[in-house]
């Protein structure tokens, strides 16, 4: 067994010693946070007073749950990383990795097996387990989807790396057929298809879309060209209320106001850019996240153009160029037109291929715009301005172009945005907003769009999740509300991803321009924080 010895005595500590006092440690911590978080919560009685419950039994099980995994990772799970980095004597080489070990054919059968039997069952399990062991059931039987999901991953892992942007976009393309026949074989019905869904086409699909959308832009801005926008969010902004403002007032189509808003956001854009001029780090940062809380305040408080804290409702739908509406009162309703059944299913999928178009035209514009002299630029001014502006670069128009490019990627989400929800307030466009979009730009990895895109589908899609997390009222209790704890799970996820990959689930980059043979460049020959 591994021993440590203490560097300010000479006292040999076990894995299991040490494992104890800073589980110990780990419980006196989360104490102290989440006290008045976690073990008390003011409500309402029924004389509508304001008091305080005490909820003490929830504390302990998060401390106990807290204590408990960090004695495991470090009696057990330290001294197991260790071991995997030594090699065999007799034959020299390393353990099996824990994927090898975890991924295994048997297991993936018996996974494939546990879905099989309850996806069988899934009508009659609250009358075979009862309510409380069929909640348990179900969220077996999506472990037993995730798993199987992920040993096809890790087996084809090979393939999927060298074809992985032309797989995503074909598996992105064919989600909500999938979704539909998924659906329709469990309901029985192509109509059950369409209308069950409706909650993955749009919370699953359109919602991490819309953020993979706004997390492109602004990696243009902060990924490419190293300055740190914390007011982006005042670009989706300026894009939703163009739409809204032009498409309720004047009746134009969305096809007119997309490129609109585009351009008004780019606008705006450029007039952040002037006065940020000679601004680097940390005084950009304080501009920028200024300028997003004045136009939110501008939204606010001008309330004969923006309507105020009660926003701007009856916004027009998208049509298919006109050709075809989504009201069902038209007269050109997709279903009259193809004399099918009433649904409206098909709005929201004709909405997801829509937004899912606008990302391809956000990353084909980026890896166009990258290889062009101005992304060079761009990539020149995030490592080092001096040196770019000795070079002979003009660092104004570079600055200007790179807001002007992201924010006008703003303004089309915005302009999506307004058009899905049919309402727009200057509650959406909160410092939040821009912060979990710069999140997600940073743990993705700056300047890499495939990570970037899988750091929207983790944090938003998982956040997502916590939604069908029905099961967890049982352990917690039934007025245990999972997603509003969504916020603490992304700070925790956050924190274990900066540990585990520093710079983001992509580190590599492959630069533009190369001599003879293009190479991916580690993200340690990089400085700090920069791509």
């Amino acid at each position: 067994m591994a021993v440590t010895a203490s560097p300010e005595r000479d006292v040999v500590a076990t894995p299991v010693q040490r494992a104890t006092r800073e589980a110990l440690y780990a419980g006196a911590i989360v104490l102290g946070l989440f006290v008045l978080f976690i073990g008390l919560k003011t409500d309402q009685n029924i004389s509508n007073e304001l008091i305080l419950v005490q909820r003490w039994g929830l504390l302990a099980v998060v401390m106990i749950a807290t204590m408990v995994g960090r004695f495991l990772y470090v009696a057990y799970g330290q001294p197991f990383l260790a071991k995997q980095k030594i090699a065999d004597v007799a034959t020299g080489l390393l353990p099996a990795s824990v994927a090898t070990r975890f991924f295994r054919l048997p297991y993936f059968i018996a996974a494939i097996a546990i879905v099989a039997v309850l996806v069988l069952l899934a009508g009659s399990l609250d009358g075979l387990l009862g309510p409380g062991l069929a909640g348990y059931a179900r969220f077996l039987r999506a472990l037993a989807i995730i798993y199987a999901l992920a040993s096809v991953l890790f087996y084809f892992r090979t393939f999927i790396h060298a074809h992985f942007s032309a797989l995503g976009i074909t598996a992105l393309a064919l989600y909500p057929v999938i979704v539909v026949l998924v659906l329709a074989m469990y309901g029985g019905s192509v109509a059950a298809g369409f209308q069950g869904s409706l909650k993955w086409v749009d919370n699953f699909g359109i919602q991490i879309l819309i953020y993979v959308m706004l997390a492109w832009g602004l990696n243009i801005v902060v990924g490419l060209a190293g300055l740190l926008d914390l007011g982006y969010v005042a670009f989706y902004a300026v894009g939703a209320y163009a739409y809204a403002l032009l498409g309720t007032q004047y009746g134009l189509s969305f096809w007119i106001l997309l490129p609109a808003a585009g351009a008004m956001a780019a606008f705006w854009g450029v007039l952040l850019g002037f006065p940020v001029l000679r601004l680097r780090g940390d005084y950009l940062a304080i501009v920028t996240l200024a300028f997003g809380e004045i136009i939110r305040l501008v939204l606010i408080n001008w309330r004969e153009v923006t309507n105020g804290s009660a926003g701007i409702s009856g916004i027009p739908k998208v049509t298919f160029f006109g050709l075809m509406s989504f009201n069902v009162s038209d007269p050109n309703y997709i279903a009259k037109v193809f004399d099918i059944a009433t649904s409206s299913a098909y709005y929201k999928i004709f909405l997801y291929y829509l937004i899912l178009g606008l990302c391809l035209l956000t990353a084909f514009v980026t890896i166009r715009l990258r290889r062009m002299p101005v992304g060079r630029a761009w990539e020149a001014l995030r490592e080092d301005e001096i040196a770019c502006r000795s070079l002979g670069i003009n660092t104004t128009t570079t600055k200007l172009t790179a807001f002007a490019t992201g924010a006008m990627f703003g303004g089309f989400a915005g302009s999506f945005f307004a058009a899905r929800q049919g309402f727009v307030s200057p509650e959406s466009f909160i410092f939040l907003e821009s912060a979990i979009i710069l999140a997600i730009v940073v743990l993705g990895g700056m300047g890499s769009l495939v990570g970037i895109a899988v750091a929207a589908m983790v944090m938003i899609g998982g956040t997502e999740v916590l939604r069908e997390l029905d099961f967890l009222k049982q352990v917690f209790g039934p007025d245990f509300t999972p997603e509003l704890y969504r916020m603490l799970l992304f700070g925790m996820a956050m924190v274990i991803v900066m540990l585990w990959k520093p710079r983001g689930f992509v580190g590599s980059r492959e630069p533009t321009a190369f001599l003879k043979e293009s190479r991916a460049v580690s993200g340690s020959f990089t400085k700090e924080g920069h791509g």
